[in-house]
């Protein structure tokens, strides 16, 4: 069998690839090696009276959430672990009450942006940060051992409490301010939010009305089936139309577990994670809360923003794709913004992982505060065209020192020179090459891109 963890937990198709059994023996292991404790962690459990380790479980609207759900929770039950049922909650609200609440580990049943069908289950340490590599090995390792089964007085005890959610959710708006006398008001601001039919239904639209926010919501009635169906965050168009229908000032479209947003200005024009990202940074940099005046992306992230940031004096560390590789740059280096193109984007005094909602209220406090449009907002950031082409391989580490494909790459990149760049990119998921291009019309790096495609067919394809 090959490793189960793959960028972002464990992912499949449920009831087929994700089992009911797959989840229960994850849910024993992650008990046995997230609940062991030091004596440190047993003193705090005494401190808090609490016999056993705790865990919380959250889970998005996907109708297998269901089953899994009842899974993780009788292995981690059966493991000697109590656990908190959260029902219904984004991914980031998991992370923040794991820390807030102080509990041994947190779960979260979520495929994200992937259509109904799938699901995947996320652990989450103490403190509510995602795992290293080492730690999922550590459980997948785990799954393979024997284990002595507590019995009597010793087996975890399962309780359904709403409540944190409730906190999670005055916690979103807090973060608007110093205290709750200092909090920005977003009167006065008209903002649709499509929530994907997914975790944040009910927590997107009410972050924005107790802020005095005016909310339009679309897509925020999931049935078990409808999460990411041609809406949220992969799929802008009725976002787009909502905005323009309804005269709004701008919209925020969430993913499945809402831990990611896009935005849309008054005109429907898109803004990505790479606009919010330089808005935020700037309006932080103003502040004198952008830590080092530094702020994390990855090589992913356009050349306008990297060239907006250096106008406004604000250095850019640039990661791997993926979230959690921002996130492990941002802890080495002590800062605390960073975010990809996609819309995940993490401030990390008010969050362990990204979070939709809370970006996008600080991106409408941010027009409330200034204001100014989210048009005027974002355009500090001007996109160069982008182009992506992925090119399927038979081995894709060849991508990184084959002579005649860097070869080919240096000569694109010396007659682009400063206006334009180049990036190859082994897929960390599939047999791909992704050659991704920016130039300064779309038509330039199309050109790049397709000639450079051609050349990694010819050197590493099929």
């Amino acid at each position: 069998m090959g490793r189960l963890f793959g960028t972002d937990g464990v992912r499949g198709r449920a009831n087929a690839g994700l089992t009911a059994e797959l989840a229960l023996d994850l849910s024993v292991a992650a008990a046995h090696v997230l609940g062991e404790v030091s004596a440190v962690d047993h003193a705090e459990r005494t401190a808090l009276a609490r016999p056993r380790p705790v865990a919380l479980v959250g889970r998005d609207p996907r109708a297998s959430g269901e089953f899994l759900e009842a899974a993780v929770v009788s292995g981690l039950a059966s493991a000697g672990v109590d656990v908190v049922r959260l029902g219904v909650v984004p991914t980031p609200g998991v992370a923040w009450l794991v820390g807030h609440l102080r509990a041994d580990l947190g779960v979260m049943i979520s495929a994200s942006h992937n259509p109904m069908p799938d699901n995947g289950i996320k652990f989450f340490a103490r403190g509510g940060t995602k795992l290293a590599d080492s730690m999922e090995d550590l459980i997948e390792a785990r799954m393979e051992e024997a284990w002595q089964r507590p019995t009597g007085a010793s087996v975890g005890r399962v309780v359904d409490d709403p409540q944190p959610v409730e906190d999670y959710l005055a916690h979103l708006v807090t973060s608007l301010g110093r205290d709750q006398s200092d909090v920005v008001s977003l009167s006065g601001l008209k903002v649709v939010i499509d929530g994907a039919n997914g975790a944040a239904y009910r927590t997107g639209p009410g972050a924005f009305q107790v802020q005095g926010a005016e909310v339009v919501a679309i897509h925020c009635e999931p049935d078990g089936l409808n999460i990411n169906d041609g809406c949220g965050s992969t799929h802008l168009g009725d976002l787009q139309a909502a905005v323009r229908e309804h005269g709004a000032d701008l919209g925020i479209a969430v993913d499945g577990d809402a831990d990611r947003c896009l935005c849309v200005d008054a005109d429907g024009e898109v803004v990505d994670g790479d606009q919010i990202l330089a808005v935020l940074a700037v309006a932080m940099k103003e502040a004198g809360t952008l830590s080092n005046d530094t702020v994390v992306a990855t090589v992913m992230s356009n050349l306008g923003f990297l060239t907006a940031m250096r106008e406004h004096g604000i250095h850019v560390v640039q990661s791997k794709v993926g979230d959690r590789y921002v996130l492990e740059d941002m802890r080495a280096g002590g800062h605390v913004l960073g975010g990809e193109q996609s819309g995940h984007v993490v401030q990390t005094r008010f969050a362990t992982t990204g979070d939709g909602v809370l970006t996008g209220l600080h991106l409408a406090a941010r027009m409330a505060s200034t204001g100014r449009s989210l048009a005027e907002l974002a355009s500090i950031v001007q996109r160069m065209p982008q182009v992506l082409v992925n090119v399927p391989v038979l081995d894709k580490a060849r991508a990184e020192n084959d002579p005649p494909l860097l070869e080919a790459v240096t000569q694109e990149q010396t007659r682009l020179g400063e206006r334009g760049r180049i990036l190859l990119r082994p897929s960390g998921t599939e047999d791909l090459v992704r050659v991704m291009v920016e130039a300064e019309t779309e038509e330039i790096a199309a050109g790049v891109a397709h000639r450079l495609a051609d050349v990694v067919r010819a050197r590493l394809g099929r």
